[in-house]
């Protein structure tokens, strides 16, 4: 078969609908010189004609892996799974429209028992390549195996505590082979095991991914989206870049404007020695973009570059994931950034008077956005807050707290407004964020993907509270000593970071002098039909 791929400088073609928009977007950016590693991609069509059961596609499936696999051994002279120089990959998911975490990805696909020493040989660091070794078998088990996580990561918990560590970042290479080994015997239990062969690997994780179109958390997703006539996911398989490699490596993610305010700078979180699932999870509180200037400069400033770029070419405010290798900046991904209705209106108003955008396109932008409606609403009056985080979405709430998505759900459903406390939160509990009506979490950043769905679903949402110690099975949690009951009142405020204990009265007001501008945009398409009919506009 054909595959798409993806290279420095060139643009092979197929649209968001062909390949997912994520690999639409990234050729893109590679044909405009930008840093984004090599890889191929199998169609949405192609997983499409798979689950229906034909035969012709399972053959096409297999040939367009093996034809990918040769394209990315000669883009970066490694092999895949090799023992001296080895070539690793991710396999990663790809709608037509964004659905972000929704959808799995496997990484670290090839790292054998062979490969794992051949990173050895080929860094002289044997840490990272047991910590990648034991981050396939993670990912692996869980999302192809179909395990349960939690042994696993008992054992890890248990080896940390072992250890006298506060986290896994703490482990040694020695302990995290070990955690490798322990991993390989829970795997064994279960009676399953990871074959050894790296292409057999990537045919299982290809597959994987293609199914995950059908998790229930995917279909929740598309509903409360109105993504439904979507036909599945694309797999794009690419060379894995290392932010977990040394000091001199991270990742992060990065907003070329707020997405929250509209503000007109850029938001970004990263991790130093970490990867993308650390940042996107919530469960690390990464460094802002003051102090990723101090400890990279330079690769803060090519970020800074990067993001101005793509706005260019995009013509709108970008959502990128990124990487650092050795002190080297990787783009994984870059989308259309979510954004409150508030960021909305600002955003386009700045992006018109930038001549980023046409008004016509301005007004296109605010379609079905009720702005004769639109008010910013905020807490009347000053109060000493209980605990101060950070502001991932805008906008104020009051509402019951709780410490589950279950209970959130059946508190909404009765009719009470709820917020719900936990100590990070997963893409699994989209059906609670959908319900609540304000979210606030102990670790975590603007970036993560919890906070970036609360935007998108226009929830306040503070991440990262300081103090705050949340106990979801005793039902309760504390800020810096002050308790919080299933069912008290909380006031929570997404722009600030504030959270407040008890219910505090909201007021709201309009934000005038944007509304004027779009009138005049809107004045200005009814005088002038030809360019148009936007008149209709609200």
């Amino acid at each position: 078969m054909t595959i798409f791929r993806l290279e420095a400088a060139s643009l092979e073609g197929g649209t968001a609908e062909e390949i997912g928009a994520k690999a639409a977007i990234l050729a893109a950016v590679a044909a405009a010189g930008g840093p984004v590693p090599p890889a191929f991609v199998l169609p949405i069509s192609l997983g499409a004609a798979m689950t229906a059961g034909d035969g012709g596609a399972e053959k096409a499936f297999h040939e367009g892996l093996k034809e990918g696999v040769v394209f990315l051994e000669t883009a970066t002279g490694r092999r895949f799974g090799d023992r001296r120089e080895p070539l690793l990959l991710s396999v990663r998911s790809g709608a037509a429209r964004s659905m972000p975490g929704m959808l799995d990805s496997v990484l670290d696909v090839g790292c054998t028992a062979d490969a794992t020493r051949g990173l050895i040989r080929m860094t002289g660091n044997p840490r990272f390549a047991w910590d990648c070794r034991r981050r396939l078998l993670e990912g692996y088990a869980e999302i192809v195996l179909g395990l349960d996580s939690a042994p696993l990561l008992s054992r890890r918990d248990a080896l940390i505590a072992e250890e006298s560590a506060e986290t896994d970042r703490d482990l040694d290479s020695e302990a995290l082979e070990r955690l490798a080994l322990a991993y390989e015997a829970v795997i064994a239990a279960a009676d399953r095991e990871i074959p050894d062969d790296p292409m057999q690997q990537l045919v299982a994780a290809s597959r994987a991914v293609y199914h995950s179109w059908t998790s229930e958390r995917a279909c929740t997703y598309r509903r409360l989206q109105g993504l439904e006539h979507l036909e599945g996911s694309a797999v794009m398989v690419q060379a894995m870049v290392f932010g977990n490699r040394g000091s001199a490596s991270g990742a992060g993610v990065a907003f070329s404007r707020d997405p929250s305010s509209g503000a007109p700078e850029p938001q970004i979180d990263v991790l130093f020695e970490a990867r993308g699932e650390d940042v996107v999870s919530g469960q690390r509180t990464p460094k802002t973009e003051k102090e990723f200037a101090q400890s990279a400069p330079a690769v803060a400033a090519e970020l800074r570059r990067c993001l101005v770029q793509l706005e260019k070419q995009f013509k709108d405010v970008q959502d990128v994931e990124f990487t650092i290798e050795d002190g080297r900046l990787w783009i994984l991904q870059s989308r259309a950034a979510k954004r409150t209705v508030r960021a909305a209106l600002r955003i386009a108003v700045d992006l018109v008077r930038e001549g980023l955008i046409s008004e016509q396109e301005g007004l296109e932008r605010l379609r079905g956005i009720d702005l004769p409606g639109l008010s910013i609403a905020r807490f009347e009056g000053s109060a000493s807050p209980a605990g101060l985080g950070i502001g991932a979405a805008g906008g104020v709430a009051v509402g019951l707290a709780t410490f589950d998505a279950a209970t959130a759900e059946r508190l909404a459903a009765s009719g009470d407004p709820v917020i719900l406390i936990r100590s990070d939160i997963d893409t699994a509990d989209v059906k609670g964020l959908a319900a609540a009506s304000g979210i606030v979490t102990a670790s975590g950043g603007r970036t993560a993907h919890a906070a970036l769905i609360a935007r998108q679903l226009g929830k306040a949402c503070v991440v990262s509270c300081v103090g705050l110690e949340v106990g979801a099975e005793a039902r309760r949690a504390e800020i810096d000593g002050r308790v919080i009951r299933e069912r008290d009142w909380i006031s929570v405020d997404g722009t600030t970071g504030e959270v407040f204990l008890g219910q505090r009265e909201i007021v709201t007001e309009r934000p005038v002098a944007e509304l004027n501008e779009v009138a005049r945009w809107r004045s200005q398409a009814r005088s002038q039909p030809q360019r148009g009919d936007l008149a209709c506009v609200e």
